[in-house]
């Protein structure tokens, strides 16, 4: 094996193909999204609880879960091209199936199935992984953008929906929505038809040299990360899946919870970014363990701050936190895996945060529904957070005691 770098990583291409994942990433994205901007209206057209609302959102998140692991698979075999090109037909489907849904049951099914599982799912963990293996200088930095889609999806997509409600009605906003998937990211899909480089970069290439898997036994690191995953995500899910209800039952109005929720998500892509750059040089357990201590304490402000002017403020604070935590697991993941099995492993994870984010996201509904307010949903959160920040630190000191010490 030759030791020299390899230049088809950190190339031009690999720049370009990083532009067009991100813009399939934001645009499937809308996915896991909607139901999020939907949920008082669901909640009104069924005649349904806060929890029975907030239903929709989780199985889509579940769907999504198990769908990325399978598209990821996929993408290990075939490459992403395959699993994104079946996903941009899935999405129109799905879409179009939920607008033409007669009852919830239905909707749930095309939102979960269809949506979620075969449509949006392979444009965020196997998309992720993929990008992964076309970056080694600047890895932290790449998977950040290409993981920032799902953000920016959250923060474009959830404001114009509502506007598109209002003018339209839900169910043909929704079937417009299909339409728009299939026309944008078909033609984008076919710039990602090249496979990558199917190797791992020599450490001696590399700045920070990994643990290597012999460090830890495979599955036991695989599961401990997927728990962490949950952990972190469920404390993640309460201000973004329920912040325009819960500002509707403040009575700011949906508008102003959609808004928070899009300056949350453009807060946390700068934070993504930021966290890239500081993640190609402490690597991904030192990146982890920040943004999981900077989440848990925005999510203590949440607690005696609900006015208007401080929910915005509060809701800034919270997306600067917490956006490079998600990505952070996929770095540990390239740093103790090999290559080939970088799609299913980082979209196991990944499958753990969404897990985690569908969790949380019914969880903080039931607990309205027994409580009749968020306090209780909020405080769930931190404690689901601090165990995360705890598998962080335990990893870090099992990894070495002397990294520890200088960190």
């Amino acid at each position: 094996m030759s030791t020299g770098y390899d230049s088809r990583y950190d190339s031009r291409h690999a720049w370009g193909r990083l532009l067009a994942a991100l813009v399939i990433a934001t645009i499937g994205g809308i996915g896991l999204w909607s139901p999020v901007a939907v949920l008082p209206t669901i909640e009104a057209e069924f005649g349904l609880g806060r929890g029975g609302a907030s239903l929709p959102y989780t199985m889509t998140m579940i769907g999504f879960a198990a769908g990325g692991v399978l598209m990821g698979r996929l993408a290990d075999r075939r490459g992403i091209m395959v699993p994104l090109v079946f996903g941009s037909f899935m999405l129109a489907l799905g879409f179009v199936a939920a607008a033409l849904s007669q009852n919830y049951w239905q909707f749930i099914l095309a939102q979960s199935v269809l949506i979620g599982m075969l449509g949006s799912s392979g444009t965020f963990g196997p998309m992720v992984a993929d990008i992964s293996l076309w970056f080694v200088r600047r890895r932290g930095v790449a998977v950040a953008i290409v993981a920032s889609g799902n953000y920016l999806a959250g923060a474009i997509w959830p404001p114009l929906l509502l506007k598109a409600i209002d003018a339209f009605g839900w169910r043909a906003s929704y079937a417009a929505i299909g339409i728009i998937c299939l026309v944008t990211m078909l033609p984008l899909c076919y710039l990602l038809r090249r496979r990558p480089p199917f190797a791992d970069v020599p450490r001696e290439t590399v700045k920070a040299k990994p643990a290597g898997p012999k460090s830890e036994a495979p599955f036991y690191l695989q599961g401990l990360l997927m728990f962490a995953g949950i952990a972190c995500c469920v404390a993640m899910s309460m201000p973004q899946v329920h912040m325009i209800a819960y500002c509707g039952d403040l009575g700011y109005g949906a508008a102003a919870g959609a808004e928070m929720l899009r300056i949350m998500l453009f807060t946390g892509v700068v934070s993504r970014l930021i966290s890239g750059v500081i993640a190609d040089r402490i690597g991904g357990i030192g990146t982890l363990i920040l943004g999981s201590t900077l989440q848990c304490l925005a999510l203590i402000f949440y607690l005696p701050f609900d006015g208007l002017m401080s929910l915005y403020v509060v809701s800034a604070l919270f997306g600067l936190s917490q956006g490079g935590i998600v990505p952070s697991y996929a770095l540990i993941v390239r740093d103790n895996f090999p290559a080939h099995q970088a799609g299913v492993r980082v979209s196991l994870v990944l499958m753990a945060t969404v897990v985690g984010m569908a969790l949380g996201g019914w969880m903080s509904g039931v607990i309205f529904d027994l409580t009749g307010s968020y306090h209780m949903a909020f405080l769930n959160g931190i404690a689901w957070n601090v165990v995360n920040m705890a598998i962080a630190l335990w990893l870090l000191m099992r990894r070495s005691p002397g990294r520890l010490r200088k960190a």
